[in-house]
């Protein structure tokens, strides 16, 4: 019997200190964690942010826990770019993410979402925007940990 399932991931990372450590031209890290998504067998829709932020929008392999997904996303894309010296600022990532599932009626107003970071940053701060997907989702914010 095969098994069906469709669970869209739009997951929120920032950079330590929520500090604007990323170039303005990141494609080099959307590459690089595009290509650990691919080898968890699972797959990217869209991937875009600022300098201090990205977001994805993804299907994890059921076989893989978020956590552990995650935290291989992070580890291995901060150790890279550490090592590539393209993103001389960077110091890590911050611990935690945020990670709210969509239905498939979402998927394309989540991907022109996350295409448009560049131009939505403009009007509304990365804080504001966490705080806004996080409680649009029924999360309980904890000040204590939030954006360290």
């Amino acid at each position: 019997m095969t098994s069906y399932r469709q669970l869209f991931y739009h997951v929120i990372f920032h950079t330590k200190g929520n500090n604007t450590t990323l170039n303005t031209d990141a494609r080099d890290v959307y590459n690089y964690l595009w290509g650990i998504v691919k080898n968890k067998k699972s797959k990217l829709y869209q991937i875009n942010g600022i300098e201090n932020h990205i977001h994805l929008l993804v299907d994890i392999h059921p076989t893989i826990a978020v956590a552990d997904f995650m935290q291989d996303l992070k580890a291995y894309s901060s150790a890279w770019i550490k090592q590539s010296k393209n993103h001389p600022k960077f110091t890590g990532w911050a611990n935690g993410y945020g990670c709210l599932t969509n239905s498939i009626h979402e998927k394309d107003r989540l991907i022109k979402y996350i295409k448009g970071q560049k131009e939505h940053h403009k009007t509304e701060s990365f804080e504001d925007e966490y705080r806004r997907l996080l409680n649009e989702h029924g999360i309980e914010i904890d000040e204590r940990y939030f954006l360290k």
